[in-house]
């Protein structure tokens, strides 16, 4: 089914329709997840250490009751010196049943992006890994990673958390 914008343009429905979007920085990157698969956000606190575990995730905490796995994206990503600021926080997760923290250098705020706003991302060589990538989106002067962080928190990472907390 397609809607006529005002200047006349027929443009399918379904990207006229919004989806709400958490926005959080990682050194100089603004990146965009799907807000509803945000629990809550909390100020960054040190985790208790999994000893053996892969070097992003620094650790468990316990989350009224819930041992929640902490995997530090900056680490992840590669994006060298990592630095904790009172502006490091953490986005809880609820992903696939399961609850997983995300340690990023601050969060931005909620905004709504249409699918036609989001632009596919770059093909990059085949040794820049971009599965997690839904794609690209400006607004104003911003641009925005817009991330599939369930993919992201891809099967091979989840046995990895889930080894770690055993």
């Amino acid at each position: 089914m397609e809607a006529i914008t005002q200047s006349g343009t027929a443009v399918a429905e379904e990207d006229l329709v919004a989806s709400e979007y958490l926005t959080f920085t990682l050194g100089s990157e603004e990146y965009a997840i799907d807000i509803l698969k945000v629990q809550e956000i909390r100020g960054y606190e040190q985790p208790t250490l999994i000893a053996n575990s892969p070097s992003f995730i620094k650790g468990v905490i316990n989350l009224r009751g819930i041992i929640v796995p902490i995997v530090d994206l900056r680490i992840k990503f590669n994006l060298g010196k990592i630095e904790y600021t009172p502006f490091t926080v953490v986005i809880i997760l609820n992903i696939a049943g399961r609850v997983i923290g995300a340690v990023v250098d601050s969060v931005s705020d909620v905004m709504s992006l249409t699918r036609s706003q989001i632009r596919p991302a770059p093909d990059f060589s085949g040794n820049f890994d971009t599965k997690y990538i839904i794609g690209l989106a400006s607004q104003d002067s911003r641009m925005m990673i817009v991330t599939d962080i369930e993919r992201l928190m891809s099967s091979a990472d989840m046995e990895l958390i889930d080894s770690a907390t055993e």
